[in-house]
């Protein structure tokens, strides 16, 4: 495909983001500017902001931006549906030949789409934004992001060190993607699972502009637990070598208190002996217990099956609109009756072909 005929899709999701998405916008728009003047994507390009529940004047700001004939698209989800699930919202809203996914906060380097617009037309699915540096963020957030990602190498889990979501997948790539069905989704983890060519683009990472960050300490670890849970079983091994381990004690432990009957005249009773053993044991049953229950927890919300996001209304320029609409009655079979379409339902393929522009 040549390079001015592809389009690409900035999917940024939003979560009470009104006070940086001002600039956010202003800056994704110039560095679309600047490929489509360099001939490396078409100028059909364009962003798309999904707003994520949020209780602030985000959702006005990206209508404004659309009624004024920018070229954006706004995604509305009817609820607070989680970071995860709004990246593959607005990825599945996009017909896109590429899309790249970004936070709004601007801490990723906007100017290294480029790059990865250039690995793309060079013949690689995945594009990863990898961080070169984190001097932005506060020394605990870096300990405990790169322990993190050690952790999951270690349980096999596999992952990109330090990549986020910052990435650009190819439309082979996004299809691929929605085959996963699965509600407990961790996008860092099912990327590399689809196993195309990819390559890694770095950059600096830099402060938040303005806002506060939508993911504390709780969020994190949330976050964290559903990684390591939905890809691998490597924690529940865990337990039965802990529990085999604590036999095998037992057992010693068995054996010494019988050799100390038979040998010394009398034995000295002890709270230690019996009191520690049992808080140890107790503890380490209910963090099994628990361990198990996050397993079963996956295991019940993946049976009911719901979908993974509701979206409430998409908002379009309106030029692009009219000429998708008459597109598609070009291509309707004589006799067939148009759909009416409920944006409020979960129906993303639906929703993606309404916001299909001109091929």
């Amino acid at each position: 495909m040549p390079a001015a005929s592809t389009i690409l899709s900035i999917v940024v999701p939003c979560f009470n983001e009104q006070d940086v998405l001002c600039e956010t916008c202003s800056r994704l728009l110039a560095v679309r500017a600047a490929l489509v003047a360099k001939a490396k994507i078409s100028p059909r390009s364009h962003i798309v902001f999904v707003d994520d529940g949020s209780r602030d004047s985000t959702w006005q700001l990206i209508e404004a931006w659309v009624q004024g004939g920018s070229p954006v698209t706004g995604v509305k989800l009817s609820r607070n549906c989680g970071h995860q699930n709004a990246l593959l919202a607005g990825m599945s809203c996009s017909r896109a030949d590429a899309v790249v996914t970004i936070d709004a906060d601007l801490q990723d380097d906007e100017t290294a789409i480029e790059r990865m617009v250039d690995a793309y037309l060079q013949g690689c699915e995945v594009v990863y934004g990898v961080r070169a540096r984190r001097d932005s963020d506060s020394w605990f957030k870096r300990v405990t992001a790169r322990g993190f990602y050690r952790l999951l190498s270690a349980l096999g889990v596999p992952t990109v060190f330090d990549h986020a979501d910052y990435r650009l997948l190819g439309r082979r790539a996004i299809d691929y993607l929605q085959r996963f069905g699965e509600i407990n989704l961790f996008l860092r983890g099912v990327v590399p699972l689809l196993g195309l060519r990819s390559c890694a683009v770095h950059y600096d990472r830099r402060p938040r502009r303005a806002g506060v960050s939508k993911y504390p300490l709780r969020r994190m670890i949330e976050f964290a637990l559903d990684g390591i849970t939905s890809f691998s079983i490597a924690p529940l091994r865990a337990i039965t070598v802990v529990g085999m381990g604590l036999s095998l004690a037992c057992v010693g432990l068995a054996g010494w208190a019988l050799a100390v009957r038979l040998t010394l005249a009398e034995a000295v009773p002890g709270w230690a002996s019996t009191i520690l053993p049992i808080f140890f044991l107790g503890g380490v049953q209910l963090f099994c217990v628990g361990m198990l229950g996050e397993y079963i927890g996956k295991i019940y919300m993946e049976s009911k099956k719901r979908p993974r996001y509701l979206i409430e209304t998409v908002a379009k320029p309106e030029g692009l609109q009219r000429r998708a609409g008459a597109a598609k009655r070009k291509s309707r079979p004589h006799g067939a009756r148009p759909i009416r379409i409920d944006h409020r339902r979960w129906l993303p393929e639906t929703v993606a072909d309404t916001l299909a522009g001109p091929k």
